[in-house]
């Protein structure tokens, strides 16, 4: 018998440790190259759809992923429709406070609450002739900055309440619009999808040739949602909780990424105007052509854009918008309250100087925080006029026209 010297299960040569290094490395680019390419690849295939009952997320599965923009909930944007609640309204309900009188002696209001709403109640007549017309209030419409008006339903129309309450005078007072007479009660203005397009997410229209107003009444959603610029969550959420996500499509819009044109047109569809819609409302997604969509009005005659609901137009007439790439993101941080006038002025300070300012001479670093003031003042809208005991208000809201306003130049203080 000869014996082998060949062991009978040969163990390999071990890998020397360069090799080993260098098989990691090649692990670790190739890993990282395939994840560069999947990246690469995750662009949206088709916009979003609109965001409807049926496939609306809602804010707070926004917010469970992107907690940096919880601060959007308390901006007016957010706030600009609401069920009625203590908190949500801003016009007190206090026996003395709570009455709005008319020139007509025979016709008051009185604004009233209980454990089953809150509610508007005409009063017509004097003595035993008195009638009474009440409303339940079904959605407070304006996040109180400057005031709040009121909805109500008649089965499934959907009507405005002839009281409104305007935070600058602090009083109740007829809601705006020719269509509310001093001194007569209207509880007939319809609201229009139009409307509700600019101050909720969706609700779902009836159709009916001779009514505009017909809705289901459990289908809004209220307030401008993040869906409402981003467009539908649903697929986009099922696609980032799937542990496949990073092949699958994102399906979201992202306002930020997109071209100039379109991110003023996002804004544009609420900040230029009523407009004609040329589709059923609530169709239009954040990215798309606003023009195939609404058919705006014609805003070359200065007389006919008012500073309130014209903001786009406004601010394409000026020197700043013109000469620059700005847009209104360049100012406006949509995700966070902004009340600071001093704060919106530093953003002047990224392009300008103090010292290129007429009232430097004079004031000197006086003038600091006061860029909004003086060149984007307040000023009177024609289209939010209201009565209040025979007299007319006028809702003061900031042009977005930037220019050198004489009056401010002449006086050497901001505009009013």
């Amino acid at each position: 018998m000869s014996l082998s010297l060949e062991p009978q299960n040969p163990i390999p040569s071990p890998m020397s440790s360069s090799s080993r290094w260098l098989t990691v490395v090649a692990l670790i680019v190739a890993g990282a190259s395939a994840t560069f390419f999947i990246a690469s690849k995750r662009r949206p295939q088709r916009w979003p759809d609109p965001v409807r009952t049926a496939t609306a997320m809602g804010d707070s599965t926004c917010l469970s992923c992107h907690t940096d923009k919880a601060s959007y909930e308390g901006t007016a944007h957010h706030l600009t429709t609401r069920f009625p609640t203590r908190a949500s309204i801003v016009g007190s309900f206090k026996t003395g406070e709570n009455e709005l009188h008319t020139p007509n002696a025979a016709l008051h209001f009185r604004m009233t609450a209980d454990s089953n709403g809150f509610y508007e109640t005409a009063i017509t007549g004097t003595g035993k002739d008195t009638t009474t017309r009440t409303e339940r209030i079904a959605y407070v419409a304006g996040s109180g900055r400057k005031g709040q008006s009121f909805l109500y339903w008649a089965g499934d129309q959907l009507y405005q309440l002839p009281v409104s309450y305007w935070m600058s005078i602090g009083k109740w007072i007829n809601s705006p619009g020719p269509a509310y007479i001093d001194g007569k009660a209207n509880f007939d203005r319809a609201v229009a999808p139009r409307c509700l397009e600019c101050h909720a997410t969706y609700m779902e229209q009836i159709p009916d040739l001779r009514l505009v107003n017909r809705y289901k009444p459990g289908t809004a959603t209220l307030g401008i949602t993040c869906e409402r610029c981003h467009g539908a969550g649903q697929e986009h959420v099922n696609n980032e909780r799937s542990v496949l996500h990073a092949m699958k499509q994102v399906a979201i819009v992202n306002p930020a990424r997109l071209s100039r044109a379109r991110k003023m047109e996002a804004c544009g569809q609420c900040h230029g105007g009523l407009g004609q819609p040329k589709v059923p409302s609530f169709s239009y997604v954040a990215g798309q052509r606003l023009d195939d969509y609404l058919r705006l009005a014609d805003n070359t005659d200065e007389a006919t854009v008012d500073v309130h609901g014209n903001q786009v137009a406004l601010l394409s007439r000026s020197k700043c918008f013109r000469n620059s790439q700005m847009t209104c993101i360049t100012c406006h941080n949509v995700h966070a309250p902004q009340r600071d006038v001093k704060v919106l002025s530093g953003k002047c300070m990224d392009c300008h100087q103090e010292q290129s300012c007429g009232l430097f001479k004079t004031q000197g670093h006086a003038i600091a925080g006061k860029c909004v003031d003086c060149h984007m003042p307040l000023q009177q809208s024609n289209l939010i006029v209201s009565a209040i005991e025979g007299k007319q208000e006028q809702a003061l809201v900031r042009t977005h026209w930037i220019k050198v306003y004489q009056d401010s130049l002449r006086r050497g203080k901001p505009g009013s």
